[in-house]
């Protein structure tokens, strides 16, 4: 099968590394791969951190990538001697006074409730695990199962996996689903996973830029490793995280906006360094590196468009805040549907052209 991809996000790249371990013929099309959202991600696969109130419909799929992430990396590792950048230590939620500590116990009552594993544990404990944590905080559950990604790290990987299954990339961009150059034109099957410019190739699909700031840090050598796991937290109600890399870097973040700014605002600097230092108080020692900002494609109701939308095309996009997380079920889903398969996961929430039925592309 003559598959093209469109879109060289992780998604993209995950899609494209899968279908080629099944033996599909890829090419790859992306004037700049991995430069988008991607590329200003923080990694999270976090299936129970990432749970947000009232989008029950998103848990299932969240937790069903989670489940998936390993073969995707078994598949990336095996055709690549690249590091793929996970790392499995799993995350703390701390929380900075005693109403984020509310926060974090009502919190943990609603992810127990829909299946999730969260372990809590005293300021003694959570501190006894990652010694930079702040003495001064309220409380702190852990969440074995979330493990992260480090994004840059894991797309160079995937997209020399995928070289080397005999992907093609072509480094340009595609503005027309009737582009001659696609294989949907000749017997082949199209697969739109290029985030936000989905919209330029479906006409009335409704994509919002969600804008998320993250911040890099280096830590200096003296205080390597500054922690281990992922430490995520509430202070005053503000979420912040910080996120270790093997390469001796922190990532800090992130805001979540859609005030259309697509570079960081100083005040969302200044809150995150000042949340994120006020529980690993070491984080102030550590050199400056960037901030930088990403657009991640929002939907109306937040879930992913994902499915056949044509007979010669897929749609996958829409991922919102979870892209880095449902890249596996995203990849694996769509090779099914382009091989003729259902899904083992229920994607009937996800319909690709449930905001414009009378809508479509050929």
């Amino acid at each position: 099968m003559k598959i093209d991809v469109i879109g060289a996000g992780i998604v993209g790249l995950a899609t494209a590394v899968t279908c080629a371990v099944r033996g599909a013929n890829v090419r790859v099309f992306d004037p700049a791969p991995a430069s988008g959202a991607t590329h200003h991600a923080g990694g999270m696969l976090a299936p129970a951190a990432e749970v947000v109130y009232r989008q029950e419909p998103l848990f299932p799929l969240m937790l069903a990538s989670a489940k998936l992430w390993p073969e995707l990396l078994r598949d990336v590792a095996t055709h690549t001697d690249l590091p793929t950048g996970h790392r499995s230590e799993g995350t703390l939620v701390v929380a900075a006074d005693r109403a984020d500590a509310q926060h974090l116990r009502e919190l943990q009552e609603y992810q127990t409730a829909h299946g999730m594993t969260v372990e809590r544990l005293t300021l003694r404990q959570a501190r006894g695990l990652e010694p930079a944590l702040s003495p001064a905080l309220a409380g702190a559950v852990s969440l074995p199962g979330d493990h992260h990604v480090a994004p840059r790290v894991f797309a160079t990987a995937a997209r020399d996996a995928a070289l080397n299954l005999g992907v093609e990339f072509v480094p340009r961009a595609v503005d027309s689903l009737h582009d001659p150059e696609l294989a949907c034109q000749d017997g082949g099957q199209v697969v739109i996973a290029n985030g936000l410019g989905a919209s330029a190739l479906v006409p009335g699909l409704q994509l919002r830029p969600v804008y998320g700031d993250i911040l890099r840090v280096r830590v200096p050598e003296r205080q390597f490793p500054l922690c281990e796991r992922v430490i995520r937290g509430f202070v005053e109600d503000r979420p912040v995280y910080v996120i270790p890399r093997a390469d001796g870097t922190v990532a800090i973040g992130a805001t979540s906006r859609e005030d259309g700014r697509p570079t960081p605002r100083l005040g969302d600097v200044h809150d995150l360094l000042r949340d994120a230092i006020r529980l690993v108080p070491g984080l102030e020692d550590c050199d400056f590196l960037e901030a930088t900002t990403g657009a991640r494609p929002g939907t109306p109701d937040d879930l992913p468009y994902l499915g056949r939308m044509s007979p010669t095309a897929v749609l996958s996009t829409g991922y919102f805040r979870h892209g880095i997380l449902l890249a596996a079920l995203a990849a694996r889903a769509t090779a099914d549907v382009l091989e003729g398969t259902t899904p083992a996961t229920d994607l009937s929430a996800c319909a690709p052209l449930r905001h414009n039925p009378n809508e479509g592309a050929s």
